[in-house]
């Protein structure tokens, strides 16, 4: 079977980086090299039937894989929900027959029967309403034409994600039954391939492209990581299978480099650390130094305060005394008083007393009591 070497170059380059996306936005030299391999690998199994054929890349994201379709097919169309991806494959990806709008996959703008291929890989999962997605496919496909999608596994990439919860991007995910059913709904044509990371030990002179390959078995459905079906109306949909194999898949080499890197990001971590404990050992001292400060101002405070409360309590106990004083000397002053308004009041009838006309005449008579005068 034939197989490609993953592109080294592009139909045309420029530009930087795209402004940040989500996990599920594939940005080349921006993600880890197995999963832009096993994004690639789609499109590169897709080439195989897109020769001379009118194309569209349904949900194209950054246009790598548009692209990639595009070195072989008359004319490549691709089209994103997002204005940022769009513009980004415009910026990166230019060729005549090349071609990149924003467009909605459930709105194709494209008249019945426009496009010999569609693809549509990691997108139906996203949408809520994919039955009108599938039947948007089949009405801008030629009778004759293929509709290639894929979507992750269920089953396996449910245990996958066991640790990490659900997809909080993806709206409905498929089994091998379910979407084999929604598929065979609207297309009467379904091949259904699994797409798996294989391990091989493969045979291959410097500059090969092409390679046989005997595989044991295909796998089970349960196990597959990805689901790939190839629908038609009317169209062939027995494609040979494909094997993609890129240089990342020398595993032994990027272990190797792997475990090098690891080394070297280790011992600038080992070196970071060091860094990091002096700095903490010198923060400490110069904390431990300010607390010491504290703790002496704190000490002197507490002295002060403690002292200026023992002259505090002195002050109200002579307080509390001179209350009582001023209570005792208050009731000697009534007491006198009183006593002084009683003597008043027994002078005042004394005075009144000698003063009565009878009691003079009395004294000219050599009566009544003799009364002293007061001294």
């Amino acid at each position: 079977m034939t197989g490609r070497a993953a592109p080294t170059d592009k139909l045309a380059h420029s530009g930087d980086r795209l402004a940040e996306f989500t996990g599920e936005r594939v940005i080349p030299g921006e993600v880890d090299p197995d999963l832009f391999n096993e994004h690639l690998a789609r499109y590169l199994f897709a080439t195989r039937i897109a020769d001379g054929r009118r194309v569209l890349d349904a949900g194209c994201g950054t246009g790598y894989g548009a692209a990639e379709l595009a070195r072989v097919a008359r004319e490549v169309v691709g089209i994103d929900i997002s204005q940022e991806a769009v513009d980004y494959a415009r910026t990166h990806y230019t060729a005549a027959h090349l071609r990149f709008d924003r467009a909605s996959c459930l709105e194709i703008p494209a008249a019945d029967g426009a496009f010999d291929l569609v693809v549509a890989f990691e997108i139906i999962e996203h949408l809520e309403d994919w039955r009108a997605f599938l039947r948007e496919a089949g009405r801008v496909l030629a009778p004759d034409g293929r509709f290639l999608v894929s979507t992750p596994n269920k089953v396996y990439y449910g245990e996958a994600r066991a640790e990490l919860g659900p997809n909080p991007f993806h709206v409905h995910e498929f089994d091998y039954a379910e979407f084999r059913a929604e598929l065979e709904s609207v297309f009467p044509r379904v091949t259904l391939f699994f797409e798996n990371h294989s391990a091989a030990v493969v045979f291959a002179p410097e500059t090969v492209r092409a390679i046989d390959a005997q595989m044991e078995q295909a796998g089970e459905a349960a196990d597959a990581h990805f689901f790939l079906a190839v629908c038609s109306t009317a169209g062939d949909t027995a494609i040979p299978a494909f094997a993609y194999v890129p240089r990342a898949a020398n595993m032994l080499l990027e272990r190797e480099r792997h475990i090098e890197l690891i080394k070297t990001e280790l011992a600038e971590r080992i070196e970071r650390v060091v860094e990091l404990q002096d700095e903490l050992a010198s923060q400490k001292a110069t904390a431990r130094a300010r607390i010491d400060e504290l703790e002496a101002i704190t000490n002197a405070e507490v002295a002060t305060s403690t002292r200026l409360a023992n002259e505090l309590d002195a002050k109200v106990v002579e307080l509390v005394q001179c209350v009582e004083y001023l209570h005792a000397a208050e009731a000697t002053i009534e007491e006198r008083t009183a006593w002084a308004r009683r003597a008043q009041a027994e002078a005042d009838l004394v005075a009144a007393y000698r003063a009565s006309r009878w009691v003079k005449l009395g004294k000219k008579l050599g009566l009544g009591p003799v009364l002293d005068r007061p001294k």
